[in-house]
Formats: structure tokens, sequence, C-alpha cells
């Protein structure tokens, strides 16, 4: 198992500074197993699992469950019983505070709407990404691209194993985990539905022909893509746009996070199968898109477009600087017409380029490619080491 400092020094920091903590992230990326190895520092600890028949039925009482409790309180699986929220405020705002809470959830909408409500200004976040070039070293870029950052995936002895696992996860995803959320959404149809979002991964949501796919509505099409992106399973990069006096793409491009997951989606037997595959370059888009935003920060992020053909796969603004980052699966782009437009309408201080392999060389004195070997040092030059 690969160590996790960067998310363990972050969890730490945000104990420190808040009674609660809230740790978010899909299924299976190592949530729990972070905790456990942040509650070898915390004396006493207690570790509640939501999931667990015996852990639920004694927080049936939970004031006189969790009000003697002391040092640090981990509550899995929390948005099992959003009735806790109100709880926690009050325990939270004791003074002297006898114990901290860290709590993990893998549906963000339950979770989040709870904490902000029931913790605003009491609660600070971590959000937990699957493994990234950082951690698992840019020379295995390839393994991480095609079996993806789940880590039981990436750390399969085999090729097989990956895939077997990724697809066990798929259907105890759409099998188990919609219903728990309170979801009456068919297995069959979202797996449809997750399928026709892999087949589009990389492109602008199209309501009306989703719904038409499906012979449903088009606010039905969009509450699967919502449930999808829920569970932290879907991305949309939501679009840029500001008055600059052309039209501009206002619907989210729409991604499946993990790049493995989105393999498994598309049915592809291996890393050679991809290659000649339509949905190569989208494929290389999401990847080398993840790996940016795990240092910007997906909330400093959006693409642009313009109906007039420019375009910038990503647009990401921190403290008012501006960057831009294209993703070409290419041996020498070059710069292009559409770089130099999104270069001048959205004053980029630097353009990125990204493409496999190790070669970087100036395009411009404002851009640049980048080989995958080489982004993560650029990004540590430019964004904090781990922004959340």
């Amino acid at each position: 198992m690969l160590e996790r400092q960067d998310y363990a020094e972050l969890l730490r920091r945000r104990l420190a500074a808040n009674p609660v903590v809230s740790l978010l992230g899909p299924r299976q990326v190592g949530k729990t197993t972070l905790a456990r190895h942040i509650a070898k520092e915390h004396q006493p600890a207690h570790f509640l699992d939501l999931e667990d028949p015996r852990d639920a039925n004694w927080l049936r009482e939970p004031m006189t469950a969790l009000e003697p409790l002391t040092g640090l309180v981990i509550l899995d699986e929390v948005q099992r019983q959003p009735e806790l929220f109100p709880l926690l405020r009050v325990l939270a705002d004791r003074r002297p505070l006898p114990a901290r809470f860290l709590l993990l959830g893998s549906a963000s909408p339950t979770l989040v709407r709870g904490v902000s409500e029931s913790l605003a200004g009491r609660v600070g976040f971590v959000d937990l990404h699957g493994f990234d070039l950082g951690e698992v070293g840019t020379t295995k870029w390839r393994e991480l691209w095609w079996r993806g950052g789940y880590p039981p995936s990436f750390l399969a002895t085999t090729e097989t194993q990956a895939r077997d696992w990724l697809n066990a996860l798929i259907r105890t995803l759409l099998e188990r985990e919609v219903p728990q959320l309170g979801l009456t959404i068919p297995s069959a149809t979202l797996r449809r539905f997750w399928s026709m979002v892999a087949h589009s991964h990389g492109q602008t949501w199209n309501a009306a022909e989703f719904a038409r796919s499906l012979g449903s509505s088009e606010a039905t099409a969009r509450r699967y893509l919502d449930t999808l992106t829920s569970m932290f399973l879907v991305r949309q990069l939501p679009p840029w746009f500001e008055n600059l006096g052309k039209r501009q793409v206002k619907a989210p491009k729409v991604y499946v996070r993990d790049c493995g997951m989105l393999h498994a989606l598309l049915e592809l037997p291996s890393a050679t199968t991809l290659a000649g595959h339509p949905k190569l370059g989208a494929s290389w888009e999401g990847f080398a898109l993840e790996q940016v935003l795990v240092r910007a920060g997906e909330r400093n992020a959006w693409y642009w477009a313009t109906h007039g053909g420019a375009e910038l796969d990503l647009f990401v603004q921190v403290d008012g600087r501006r960057f831009g980052f294209e993703f070409k699966h290419a041996d020498a782009p070059s710069l292009t017409k559409s770089m130099h437009i999104a270069h001048q309408d959205l004053q980029l201080e630097r353009l990125v380029v990204v493409t496999p392999g190790t070669r970087s060389y100036p395009l411009a004195e404002w851009a640049e490619v980048v080989g995958i070997t080489e982004l993560m040092p650029r990004l540590d030059q430019v964004f904090p080491r781990r922004n959340p």
C-alpha cells in the first residue's frame, strides 16, 4: 500500500484547526485506511461504521452514545444518519472540547448539505482522490492511466484482477449504493446511462440527446447525471463565461472521473485496444485533467468554448492568476489559432499543452508543451502541494 502523506498531513492540519472534519471521496479510495492511520496518533480514538448494524444500533440514542466520548471520534459513512449533524453541532460547541469528530462520506450532496447547514464555521474539509502521479511516481503513468487511481485496481497483481475488481465495483455501486442513498433508479437503467456518459467522455453535456436515448425526460437524464456526480463517479466540468462579446458555450463537459473505470465501462480488454480506440484522445484528456485538478483544486477550474470554435480544455484561476491547459495525445503538438484566441480572450499568464512521454519544449513566450513525466514538477511550481 502506498503511503498518502500529503493527505495525512492535510488531515492533521484540519483536525488541529476544527472540531469537526469531513473527509469526502468515492468509495474504495482509502478514506477508512487513512482515518485509521490518523487514529493511531490520537488517544483515545473511537471508530464507528454506520453501515455496521451494531454501530448503527448503538447510535439509536446518539446523544447518550456520543457525549461521553473523548479524543477522536470517527464516523464512517455518516451520510447514512443525517440526523446526527444537528447533534454534532452541539457537541462541537462544548468548551473545553473533549472530542473532535472525523466524518467519512462517499456521497457528497447529502453529507455536504448536512454539514453546511448544521456545522457552518465548525467544520474543515478534505477531498480524497484516487492515486495520482505524485503518489505513484511519474514512471508509472501508463499503468495509472490504464488501470485508474483506485488503490485495489492500481495495486492488483495482474491486469485481469484489476479489471475484475473494477467490474465488481461498478456492479456494487449500481445495485447497492444507489438504493442505500434512497434513490429509486433501476440499476440496469443507470448502468446504461453511465455507459452513455463513458462514450460521451470529454464532450459537452446534451440533456436532450441523453433523454432521447433513454426514452425519458431531460429532467430525468439530469437527475441520473447528478446522482453519478454526487457519488464522485462523474465529473461535470463547468463552463467559464464572461462578457467577451462572443457567444460562449454554457453547458458542462462530462467525464468519468477515474480512467480505469472509464475503460471498464467502454469494455476495453487491454491497453493495446485503447491505443486504437476512438476515445483514446478523450481518455488521455480526462486522465491528464484529473492530475492537474489534484494540484489546482476543482473549485478553481472550468473549461472554455465559444460557438465560433475556439476552446480551452481547462481554465484555472488561482489567486487572480490565470492558467490554461490543453491535453493532446500527440508527439509534437504546435500552437493553434484556438490557443492564440484563448490566450488573448482569457488573458492567460501561461498555457500548458500536456502530452504523453517526456519531451517538453516552448511554443511561445506564454505557452509550452510539457510531457506527462514533467507535469507534476511544473504544477508544484504554481499550485500548493495539496489544494483542498
